[in-house]
């Protein structure tokens, strides 16, 4: 590549308690370009991050920025120095205005006193350097949308005057015409010369964005290259060390009393979001349920569930019919549902392992009955195996998989019949999804009829044995497994064409269809208010 970097990292290395997670890890960063850092959880990417923002201080290598050493000590030395970092989880004061936090610890004075107005000039100015509309510098961010609160950021960071900015995971959260502004911001961050560091699971950003790509493993960097010599399978394969082949895997030989029996049925389900829902899911069955956002796959999951419940129509379960009017009777009922926000609501974050895979356990049965005291121990035996430091452990020291698990942990306590699975792979990497799309076929091949929510279409082809897709709250139509990207976009959409569908691949062979392939997940408006 030709010029100098703005920033280069040399043989950085870093250890927690004896162990190292970093192991002598090069990295260059150059004016105007986007560099992608991938891998998989617990490879290192976070910690390299840090160190760059001067949270960690490295045991070992050299930074250069401009081509003078760097020794960041604190986040605030890096920012001075016009490295900024927008994390995964914002650092947003949210009773305060959008010009107080882009301000925040250096408010613009006059006379001793904070300048409100000048403050939000200054931000205003920012915005529209920008071109960004929407977002009122005097606005409270409690009031912004995630993606505007990820604007808010960046603009910090801007006027910090940043020549660095290091992106985690930017669009975990974000809806897909959000995911396209933040396309347009990085596009305007480069043309102004600014040097991007961005860490993502999502192969199709990695492919839309990156210049260079760099790669790393247990703490080693595996490679770097540019982004247009390596392919999404290869690049799978050198973050994993296995074929994209082996990510969805095979069914599995069926076994139980249930299998083959229709497990779930619902027939003119509605409520204000929905309206004539009818479909069937037998034991031994995974139903994919494709749609755009606001189709009404989510909102399906929820009146399941009793959060916002049908107020027509029929649900039954086993035959029997049954009306969910809060998430404990569906649980009672025999459902189970694993929401798309595992962080706010599918685990307590400040608890242990073993806590958390209790949740359900405690919520639904009380201490002392028998199916409590029976399912306890497999449950502490199951969470064990996800936590290495022990079914102690607090959650939130966990990486994105293992929480995961861990979900999935406290719901199979509840030995439920019907599984329905909202966006179960969002924000995990490639080793994370093989696992839970192993526990997936192993449940259907139990008898458990599932119900797998994706906007992920290839993930969807490779998993499902049908596909029902949802369109404007309504059933559109079904597909068989298997079924082309092309075929449900035109459901989806309404289109006998599916508008600009990728090309129809085989997800189980085909390179290009890695499981992080895809559009991201959406938000949902209602929330899983679950035991």
């Amino acid at each position: 590549m030709s010029g100098a970097p703005l920033l280069r990292m040399r043989g950085i290395t870093k250890s927690f308690l004896g162990v190292r997670v970093l192991h002598g890890v090069d990295l260059d960063l150059y004016p105007g370009r986007l560099h992608a850092l991938v891998g998989e959880n617990g490879a290192g990417k976070s910690t390299l991050m840090k160190v760059l923002a001067g949270v960690h201080r490295p045991d070992g290598g050299t930074v250069e920025l401009d081509g003078e050493p760097v020794a960041f000590e604190h986040p605030v030395q890096a920012q001075r120095a016009g490295v900024a970092t927008v994390f995964q989880e914002f650092n947003l004061l949210p009773e305060r205005t959008v010009a107080e936090n882009v301000f925040l610890g250096r408010e613009i004075r006059r006379r001793g006193l904070v300048d409100g107005r000048a403050m939000e000039r200054a931000t205003g100015e920012l915005l529209a350097g920008l071109d960004l509309e929407g977002i009122a510098p005097g606005a409270r961010v409690r009031s912004l949308s995630v993606a505007q609160q990820q604007v808010v950021e960046i603009v910090r960071a801007l006027s910090l005057e940043a020549r660095v900015i290091s992106m985690d995971e930017p669009t975990a959260a974000l809806a897909d015409h959000e995911v396209e502004a933040l396309y347009r911001i990085i596009g305007r961050l480069r043309e102004r010369g600014v040097a991007v560091l961005y860490v993502s699971h999502r192969m199709r950003e990695i492919f839309d964005l990156a210049d260079t790509i760099t790669v790393l493993k247990d703490g080693h960097r595996v490679t770097t290259v540019p982004a247009g010599e390596i392919t999404p399978a290869e690049l799978v394969r050198r973050m994993v060390g296995r074929p994209v082949s082996a990510v969805f895997p095979e069914p599995l030989e069926p076994h139980g009393e249930h299998v083959g029996r229709v497990r779930l049925s619902v027939s003119g389900g509605g409520n204000a979001q929905l309206d004539g829902i009818g479909f069937e899911v037998r034991g031994g069955e995974i139903l994919g349920m494709a749609g755009l956002q606001g189709s009404g796959r989510t909102e399906v999951a929820h009146a399941l569930f009793g959060v916002e419940r049908f107020t027509r129509g029929e649900v039954r379960v086993d035959g029997r019919r049954i009306d969910p009017r809060s998430p404990l009777r569906a649980v009672r009922a025999g459902l189970a549902l694993v929401t798309e926000d595992r962080k706010a609501r599918g685990l307590a974050l400040h608890q242990s392992v073993a806590a958390n895979g209790r949740l359900v356990l405690d919520a639904v049965w009380p201490f002392g009955s028998a199916r409590r005291a029976r399912r306890l121990p497999g449950i502490l035996s199951s969470v064990e195996l996800v936590a290495r430091g022990g079914h102690d452990q607090e959650v939130r020291y966990l990486s994105g998989g293992n929480q995961q698990k861990v979900v999935l942990a406290k719901w199979l306590a509840a030995e439920p019949g019907v599984m329905v699975l909202d966006e179960p792979t969002r924000g995990i990497d490639v080793g994370a999804r093989q696992a839970v799309y192993r526990l997936v076929r192993e449940l259907a091949a139990a008898g458990v009829a599932v119900v797998l929510i994706s906007s992920e279409l290839p993930e969807l082809i490779g998993m499902a044995d049908r596909l029902l897709v949802l369109r404007d709250g309504r059933v559109a139509g079904e597909l068989p497994g298997g079924a082309s990207e092309e075929a449900v976009m035109a459901m989806a959409t309404g289109s006998p064409h599916g508008g600009p569908a990728p090309e129809a691949v085989d997800p189980r062979t085909h390179p290009a269809a890695s499981p992080s392939d895809g559009p991201p997940p959406h938000p949902s408006r209602h929330e899983e208010a679950a035991p």
